[in-house]
Formats: structure tokens, sequence, C-alpha cells
């Protein structure tokens, strides 16, 4: 059986690869589906199969999906183009006679009202009428969507952001990787919405100072407010609107859930925030 894994070379693809071949898939029988394929030096040292896999350039998908019997595609991370190409990986597939295919979407993709869902929840519409099976991995927020934030919140004693008293469900990487790893081995189809214990940002907050001996609390701001600290950290004015609507959209719940799919996949309980706190403050 072969797997391919697209996006191979990003943060969360190389995990799931890794996971793969802890719960005892041969090396030779998965393909990393990259971009570009001279930052997969590594992966092809092991004895994975590396091939040019670009969303942005369709002629490439089907040569890399062949002989591929499950497929594992992992979101694209450009916002506003993500649906044509995703449409353009499931177009590849199908034609590469693809026998399963897993995508990693977000928590509720169908009723979510979180400005990220709606290209989620139509790349889900693609592959559900393309005939092939599926899974789909809704993946709630990463707990590492935080950990560019340590450096400010130690240095200013507070985390900020728009979110209340909502809580996050979130996860790690590492087992948001090792959910996909067990479906793709599986071959089970089904919709699974993935999330860890969830947490408030003050209670975060207060983990981070736990952990360093620094004090550190959140703080709590208009959202517009919030978008404008976003903006002068250099993001983009759309994208810091995305992130702070985000914020309020966890007041909502939006990104809480009592589903238990993540640890029943991969076996053990999710990461707890301390360990995960621990690993990001390593960093």
């Amino acid at each position: 059986m072969t797997i391919a894994v697209t996006g191979a070379t990003g943060q969360l693809g190389r995990l799931v690869i890794d996971a793969l071949i802890s719960r005892g898939a041969a090396p030779g029988e998965i393909v990393a589906a990259v971009r570009d394929t001279t930052k997969a030096a590594e992966l092809a040292a092991r004895g994975v199969q590396v091939r040019e896999a670009d969303y942005n350039r369709p002629e490439t998908l089907t040569s890399a999906f062949a002989g591929v019997d499950r497929l594992l595609l992992i979101s694209g991370n450009e916002v506003g183009k993500r649906l044509p190409q995703h449409t353009a990986v499931v177009s590849a597939a199908q034609a590469a006679g693809v026998g399963f295919l897993a995508y990693t979407s977000i928590l509720r993709a169908d009723t979510s009202t979180v400005g990220l869902a709606p290209e989620h929840k139509a790349s889900e519409e693609v592959i559900a009428s393309s005939g092939i099976p599926y899974a789909f991995l809704r993946n709630g927020w990463y707990t590492e969507n935080y950990g560019a934030s340590f450096g400010s919140a130690l240095s200013t004693g507070a985390f900020v952001g728009s979110s209340g008293e909502g809580r996050i469900a979130a996860a790690t990487r590492a087992d948001y990787a090792e959910a996909a790893a067990a479906v793709l081995l599986s071959g089970e189809p089904g919709v699974y919405e993935l999330g860890g214990d969830a947490f408030t940002m003050a209670e975060l907050a207060a983990e981070v100072s736990r952990q360093t001996g620094t004090p550190v609390v959140y703080r709590d701001l208009p959202v517009a407010e919030y978008q404008a600290i976003l903006v002068s950290a250099g993001l983009p004015e759309g994208y810091a609107g995305l992130l702070a609507d985000t914020d309020l959209k966890i007041v909502d719940g939006e990104l809480d859930t009592d589903s238990d799919d993540l640890p029943r996949l991969i076996g053990r309980p999710v990461t707890p925030l301390p360990d995960a706190v621990a690993a990001l403050l390593k960093n």
C-alpha cells in the first residue's frame, strides 16, 4: 500500500510522515508530495519517495499521485486561493485512481462561522462529490499558534486578544499528525472532530507564568484594538482582521469541542497544556 502526503516538508506534513513510520509504515511506501523537492533531502535519505506536487501547477499532481492508494491532502496556507488548489488535487487524485483521500479541515466546517471555514466547507464538498472514499480531519486550533506570542507576553507581562473567557480546544501538531497517520493506515472513512482539552487565554497565561516565574496575564481588548496591534506587528490588514474575528468566534465556542475523536484515534490522552507550553518555551 502506498500512502502520499501533500505539503510533506511543512510543519504538519513532516510530523505525519514521522507518525506513519513510527506506526509501522515502510518509508519506501510513503510518497512525500512537495512543491520544492530540494527541501525534501532529509526525507529522501530516510527512504521516502519524493515527488513534485505543486497545488498551483496541476500538471505536476497526477504524476505525483500515480500508484497512490491513500492520500492526505494537507490544506494549503494561501487563504483565498485554497479552493482551486484543493480542487486541482482532488481532480488529480481521481485521474490517478486514488482509493482514499483524507483532508485536514477545521472544526465543524459545515456549520462554523469562523472566517477560515468557508474554504474548508467548499473543499469538503468537492471531495464528497468526487466519488473517492474520504475522511475529514477537522482539526481544532494548534497550540503552536500561540508560540509566536510567548516572547512579547513575557516581555510585556500580557497576552492580548479578544477571546474573553472563551475556551479553545487546541492540541499540538504532533497530536493532529498522529491522528492523520492513524486514519491513513486504517483507511476508515468518516468525519472526525479533533481537539484537545480546552483552555482559556487566562489559563494559558497562568501556565506560562507558572513555568517561567514571570508574571503574565491575559488582557482582553476590543476587537478593533486587537486587530490594530496585529497590523502593527506586521500582519496584512485582511489577515489580521481574520484572526481578530476568530477571537470573537472563540467567545461563541467555535473553537471548542467535547469530541473524543482525537484521543481515540491516537490511542492516548491529548498532550496536556503544561507539556505543550514547556515545549514551546524551549523553542
